[in-house]
This record gives structure tokens, sequence and C-alpha cells, in this order.
């Protein structure tokens, strides 16, 4: 087989060069998409869409103590075009709805979902409104579901490492 491989011959070149690209793609792969998914993980820029009294909540999450920050989830600032996170938090009426879409379009791939409270997952104490929409996983796709009402700033937090883990497993595109 090496014999065939060294001979000069066109054909013999083209199997060696992709037997190369092969060999380098199986050893990059791995290691390189660990680094930039342990990058992805710890510098989650969140952009928020507060409708409700979970945006107390959030902001108890980003205070001295809970202090989100060492988690990995940057302050909210920036534009959409820098943010890779949202975070619904509160009802989402048929109004807000496009809105709510047109702000997930705008951001950059990767991007996640965060759903938080009993309005954004399921229309809360509101889910029989003609205006409330029954959660907001029909208008973006949710990743992490974090209940309550409102919930607390360490729920919040469990939420944010169920995300983290579920960008350490997946796969770069």
């Amino acid at each position: 087989m090496l014999k065939e491989l060294l001979n000069p011959n066109p054909a013999n070149f083209n199997i060696m060069v992709s037997k190369l690209s092969d060999i380098l793609v199986k050893s990059l792969d791995e290691p390189l998409g660990y680094a930039i998914n342990w990058g992805r993980v710890f510098s989650l820029w969140p952009v928020h869409l507060e409708t409700s009294c979970c945006s107390v909540e959030f902001g108890a999450a980003s205070s001295p103590r809970y202090d989100v920050e060492r988690f990995g989830i940057l302050e909210a600032f920036g534009s959409l075009r820098q943010c890779d996170l949202i975070v619904v938090q509160g009802t989402v009426t048929r109004k807000m709805a496009p809105r709510l879409r047109m702000v997930y379009d705008q951001m950059p791939e990767p991007k996640y979902v965060i759903a938080m409270g009993a309005c954004a997952i399921t229309g809360g104490l509101f889910f029989d409104s003609y205006n409330v929409l029954p959660g907001c996983d029909g208008i973006v796709p949710v990743d992490v579901y974090v209940p309550g009402c409102p919930p607390r700033p360490e729920t919040l937090i469990q939420g944010t490492f169920l995300l983290q883990e579920k960008i350490k497993r997946s796969k770069i595109k």
C-alpha cells in the first residue's frame, strides 16, 4: 500500500491528499471544538425581553449576592448583533410576538433562548386571555425553561448551568 502511494501517479497522489485531510480533520476537530465551546460557555451576552415581574429576579441574580457574571453571563450591554442569549421574562402578548421574533432574528448564530417564569413558559395567570400567548416557544425555539412565578435567582443560575452543559455538548458547524 505504501509503495503504491509513493508511486508518482496522479491518482495515488489524490488518495494520499484525501487521507491526509481526513487525519487532520479528525485530529483537530475535537480539540478545536472543545476550545470554541469553552469560549461560548463562559461568555454569554444576554439580551432581555422584560415584560413582567421576572425582571426584578433577573436583576437580583445580577446583584453582588448572586453575581451571575462569575458564571459567564456578562452584563446586558451592546447591540443585538453582539448578544447570543435572549432571556424572555414575563408575559408575551400577540402584539409583542413579532418584536420578539425580530430581536431573535437579529442575533448572530449560535443563539440561545431561556424562557424565565410561568408567563413566558405557559402564559401564567393570563393563560385564558385572548391576547396572551401560551408560551414563547411558538415564536422562538427555547433551549432552557426556568419555572416559577417569579423564579428565584438560584433557579435562573441553575437554568444557565443547564444551558452551558448543552453548549458544551454541541457540535461546531
